[in-house]
């Protein structure tokens, strides 16, 4: 049970694990073929078994289509049990059907929280990990999480984040990132890569502006792949002359992103997967956000800032320090394990449907 571009790439190691017993249901939630369609072909992952077509409508909308839709196909088709990932409408749609017909669910990804009630996503992820009857906590901060809030025992496995495996076998090779970079016209090291999407920053034209502003104000190049939601704010805003000072791109494909991530001096972002990412890849990035449901990686590889001025400064100082920086990050263990999350969720759903 899938919708948008995160699900995909963090599902898909269990979706090919499962092999023909998974039925992949999209709702399309990421219904542009840039963000959704080529994630399928880069993970090689088959085409959904089910599209719900629920496309860009509100958030209720979302939830309440996506649960009907379901709630008939699972009478019709009724599955072993329900896998939803993260903290999107899918996820809660797909948890509320499946608490609805009786379905055993596992959530992957189970117990981050951002403490963050503004918002939304906080609001699913806690809702979804207290229908679930398995939660695959992603670390011990994430298990500790739902143990606060009574969710432990049998429930509940620590997995590691698939996000893992993910970013290493997408990750194109040294050469392959060098290629990239030539096409590009960039240095190892010596560039930005930014990425902003989130309603909190693109929805308001003054965050935005500010984030725009600093970013093109930085001393090294900023590579700046538009989000459609952020690229149809900018217009909106009357904020597209502040995009000449950046080196703007359409979405581009995952392997080109990470390729790009593991060359850059560091990231600007307000992606929670970046956030992860940059753990894998060993690679700093600002998080431009009140509020964040990663805190393992803050400190080590990632800095929480609002929008405004500490961008700059923050980033003005781990320009003058990269190599150390970069030294430093690189003997860090990663938080999310050792790269076999999918193996393991795949595990104790098995003994679930045993129980």
């Amino acid at each position: 049970m899938l919708g948008t571009r995160p699900e995909i790439i963090k599902l898909s190691g269990i979706a090919q694990l499962l092999g023909p017993a998974a039925r992949i249901v999209h709702t399309g939630q990421h219904y542009d073929h840039d963000l959704a369609g080529s994630f399928f072909e880069e993970y090689g992952m088959p085409a959904p078994d089910v599209v719900l077509g629920i496309g860009g409508v509100s958030r209720g909308a979302q939830i309440g289509r996506v649960v009907a839709q379901l709630d008939r196909h699972f009478a019709d088709h009724p599955p072993d049990a329900v896998i939803v990932q993260g903290d999107t409408n899918a996820a809660l749609a797909g948890a509320l059907a499946a608490n609805a017909g009786a379905l055993p669910l596992l959530h992957v990804e189970a117990g981050l929280r951002s403490h963050d009630r503004r918002m939304p996503e906080e609001h699913n992820r806690v809702l979804v990990d207290h229908l679930a009857d398995l939660c695959c906590a992603p670390t011990e901060v994430s298990r500790a999480n739902l143990a606060a809030e009574g969710i432990s025992g049998p429930r509940v496995e620590i997995t590691g984040n698939t996000v893992v495996e993910a970013v290493r076998r997408l990750l194109p090779g040294r050469e392959q990132r060098r290629a990239l970079l030539d096409r590009m016209g960039l240095r190892a090291g010596r560039f930005v890569l930014g990425t902003f999407h989130r309603p909190e920053n693109v929805d308001d034209p003054l965050c935005l502006e500010r984030i725009l502003r600093e970013l093109a104000a930085l001393p090294l190049p900023v590579v700046l792949p538009l989000h459609p939601r952020t690229a149809q704010r900018v217009r909106s805003h009357d904020l597209c002359p502040l995009l000449d000072g950046l080196r703007v791109l359409p979405p581009v494909r995952h392997a080109d992103f990470l390729g790009l991530a593991a060359e850059s001096a560091f990231m600007v972002s307000d992606s929670g997967g970046v956030q992860e990412e940059a753990s894998v890849l060993k690679r700093p990035v600002l998080v431009v956000r009140a509020s964040t449901e990663r805190p393992e990686v803050l400190g080590t590889f990632s800095e929480l800032v609002p929008p405004g001025p500490r961008i700059g400064e923050v980033a003005t100082g781990w320009i003058a320090e990269l190599e150390a920086l970069h030294g430093r990050l690189d003997r860090t263990p990663g938080p999310y394990g050792d790269g076999s999350a999918s193996r393991r969720s795949v595990a104790a759903l098995q003994r679930l449907l045993r129980r």
